[in-house]
């Protein structure tokens, strides 16, 4: 049987997998960028890019101008500048296919 992808238990093993490399990093956080993941994105896209530049999901608070208008918690995708264009740059392609075969 095929496991249904859930994003709360990505986001909990990437948070569990970054607490187990005991702050080994050399990133400041000031040297980190956020992919912010648009509503309604393809949840099998975001876990092909969490899996292949390796950014990390975590959730933030902004302000959403659709619908209510309200504070809502969104999906970003973390990393350094590099690996967030690239990764920017495969959300599209990958979202533009997936438009053009429905």
């Amino acid at each position: 049987m095929h496991k249904i992808l859930n994003l709360e238990e990505l986001v909990a093993l990437k948070q569990l997998e970054k607490e187990k490399k005991e702050e080994c990093c050399d990133l400041e956080i000031d040297q980190l960028y956020d992919l912010i993941i648009p509503p309604g994105t393809v949840v099998s896209i975001i876990y092909d890019i969490v899996e292949e530049f390796g950014l990390e999901p975590v959730t933030r608070k902004m302000f959403v101008g659709v619908a209510n208008s309200e504070e809502r918690e969104i999906l970003v995708l973390r990393g350094p500048l590099e690996k967030v264009q690239a990764a920017e740059k495969f959300l599209y392609d990958e979202m533009k296919a997936w438009i053009e075969n429905q």
